[in-house]
């Protein structure tokens, strides 16, 4: 499915010129501003948000908010917003499109509530926090974002297992997305995965279409299971040709520090839910866990060529299916890793932002299907 659009090279390099025109401008200026602030659930679970603007700009005619939804294991400031250079999509997209950007933490995740399931050892629950829970965060946070842009439609971006909450979520309120965009999502767009799904480590041998009974309701994670993934995604032995050593380093330091229990433990681990592992458990196996024709949204389906965990199946069945969407356009960046926006520019993080800087302002390409 590769039909091209004839506007979509230069749309591409327009994006391109304009976020770097951006960051550059920005270099000289004072920082993003940050402000941290707490949400409420409709069942009564307590998130932590995190606003970072520009500050010398004021906010663009029609811009809309936009908010960044993490992954399965680390939450969202360590995900997007690393103090270190190009460690914070969150900071450089607020300058890009000169509006303010949200970070959130689902609930089990960094500075938001934990329930307390996850407050007693792990095999005396379910996978704790699920899409159709998850989804009551993304909720509260959207109804707060657009209260503070005088009632605005809300773009979202989520990353991995974040993508599919994010694009559950629009499919439940069509009308209060305003872009959406996926990153390395799966969609159950084949029966079949490498890691995932049945027939992987997580499958209970006597019913493999099945989770693992004893999977337990979170894990621990300490530093040094951060990075293996990455490290096989990245086709040199030097790794830090392709990923900063200081990304690596703030990555699992902000991935520690969100949890204030990890200190409890040799070495220290962060505590992550298993809600997410089981939905793409199902997701893998060629389970479709929402219905993705009632997106209207314009979306943008982002896949990096060397990602373990979205297929091409999954980005070609949900361009497939989102069949009211406004527009729907597929990009596979060239050579790039599942962590894509925490690698070095020149391995796939400048054509991303170039990408998501374009589309979410309205002036990038709207092809059905892209490069």
């Amino acid at each position: 499915m590769q039909f091209r659009n004839p506007v979509l090279a230069a749309a591409q390099l327009a994006a391109a010129v304009l976020l770097s025109a951006a960051t550059a401008a920005d270099a000289a200026g004072p920082a993003p501003a940050r402000n941290d602030f707490r949400v409420e659930t409709l069942d009564g679970q307590t998130l932590r948000v995190r606003e970072i603007v520009t500050a010398k700009k004021e906010e663009r005619s029609g811009a809309q908010p936009l908010v960044l939804i993490h992954g399965a294991r680390v939450p969202g400031i360590a995900s997007f917003d690393l103090d270190v250079p190009h460690g914070s999509l969150a900071a450089d997209l607020a300058s890009a499109l000169g509006t303010a950007v949200y970070v959130m933490d689902a609930r089990g995740y960094g500075g938001s509530g934990r329930p307390a399931a996850m407050e007693r050892p792990p095999g005396e629950s379910r996978p704790q926090s699920r899409v159709n829970e998850v989804v009551r965060d993304i909720d509260a946070v959207v109804r707060e974002v657009s209260r503070r842009h005088a009632n605005a439609q809300v773009n979202l971006l989520g990353w991995a297992t974040g993508g599919m909450w994010a694009a559950y979520y629009a499919s439940l309120w069509p009308e209060r997305v305003g872009r959406l965009v996926t990153l390395n999502a799966l969609y159950g767009g084949a029966s079949t995965h490498p890691t995932l799904g049945p027939g992987s480590p997580n499958a209970d041998p006597a019913h493999p279409e099945r989770l693992r009974p004893a999977m337990g309701g979170y894990a621990r994670y300490d530093a040094a299971s951060l990075l293996p993934s990455w490290d096989r995604s990245i086709p040199s032995d030097d790794k830090a040709a392709w990923r900063a050593p200081e990304i690596a380093r703030a990555y699992a330091d902000a991935a520690l520090r969100s949890d204030p229990q990890s200190g409890r433990h040799t070495p220290p681990a962060f505590r992550a839910p298993l809600g997410a592992i089981e939905d793409s458990f199902y997701q893998a196996g060629g389970r479709r866990l929402f219905d993705a024709s009632f997106i209207t949204a314009p979306v943008l389906v982002v896949r990096s060529e060397r990602d373990f965990w979205s297929r091409p199946e999954d980005a070609e069945a949900f361009a497939r299916d989102a069949v009211r969407a406004a527009s729907v356009r597929i990009v596979t960046i060239p050579g790039a890793t599942h962590y894509v926006h925490l690698d070095r520019p020149e391995r796939g993080r400048e054509r991303l932002t170039g990408e998501l800087a374009g589309f979410l302002r309205g002036t990038g390409a709207t092809a059905s299907s892209g490069s």
